[in-house]
């Protein structure tokens, strides 16, 4: 039985599809579509997407995701202009760009990727990056970071023993720490997200908590993994508010700077609110 938060409304408001329209005209993809995210409906309406770039398809396979993987295309040479265009014509001051892992790529798509968050701040706006682990390469990192983005997350994505099995082969619950500790040795606002009910305990989930803030992480969400299709991962448990609202409690007792925590948040949820609040 699914609970009642599990159940999306679907949109209805005539700027959702303006937003839709106008990503749809310049070739561009979502993450908020590709990984069928339960806000998007929300967070359309209010005008806001985040980009997903390098392509559509991800060269990785991950067990919770929707994303389409292999059969990876060339990089579009207009994406980064299209991104920014988008972003421009839809006023946002706050823009979120994430991406697709490209292992097929020299650089791993990381320079293409910063030639994005370049053209989208000479619009004005603020950006923050859901970057892939690019396998840990620090010299990818470099040339992301050398863009200054004003928060840098990538994903844990769940608790160390169930790694291996949510994620691709190639992704590594270490090599994801190290990441966001290079991030943050370089003085970075970082942040990460943890998924519940993939069978996970809450001991395991306050553990993955403090190995996140021991790489000195700032801000972490926390939401419950919501089944795309029959192709993923089932959900093992739907967590009850009570749950969120402890292990929000928790990770502020921990030294996060923000903790969102409920059953529909994800990375991006309200991401400028998030960088706004932690600065107060």
């Amino acid at each position: 039985m699914h609970p009642e938060y599990a159940k999306i409304k679907l949109p209805t408001e005539g700027s959702f599809f303006e937003t839709k329209k106008e990503v749809k005209g310049l070739n561009l993809h979502t993450v908020c579509e590709e990984a069928r995210c339960p806000n998007r409906g929300e967070c359309w309406t209010d005008g806001t997407a985040t980009f997903m770039v390098l392509g559509k398809n991800c060269s990785r396979n991950c067990g919770f995701c929707s994303v389409t993987h292999g059969f990876v295309q060339p990089l579009d040479p207009l994406e980064p202009a299209n991104v920014a265009t988008a972003a421009r014509e839809m006023g946002l001051k706050y823009v979120v760009i994430t991406s697709v892992d490209r292992d097929d790529l020299p650089d791993q798509g990381a320079s293409h990727f910063a030639r994005v968050i370049r053209e989208v701040k000479r619009t004005g706006a603020n950006v923050e990056v859901l970057i892939p682990d690019f396998r840990g390469d620090k010299g990818c990192l470099d040339i992301i970071l050398e863009e200054k983005p004003v928060v840098v997350a990538h994903n844990v994505e769940t608790v160390r023993r169930l790694s291996p099995k949510v994620r691709d082969h190639r992704a590594n619950y270490d090599q994801s720490l190290e990441v966001l500790k290079y991030a943050s040795s370089r003085g970075f606002v970082t942040k990460s997200s943890i998924m519940l009910g993939l069978g996970e305990t809450d001991d395991e989930v306050v553990q993955t908590m403090k190995d996140l803030r021991g790489v000195n992480v700032n801000i972490l969400t926390i939401g419950q993994y919501l089944r795309p299709s029959k192709q993923q991962l089932p959900v093992v448990e739907y967590s009850g508010l009570g749950r969120f609202q402890k292990l929000k409690e928790i990770g502020y007792e921990l030294g996060f700077q923000f903790v969102a925590s409920g059953p529909l948040v994800r990375t991006s949820y309200k991401a400028a609110e998030a960088w706004a609040m932690r600065r107060q």
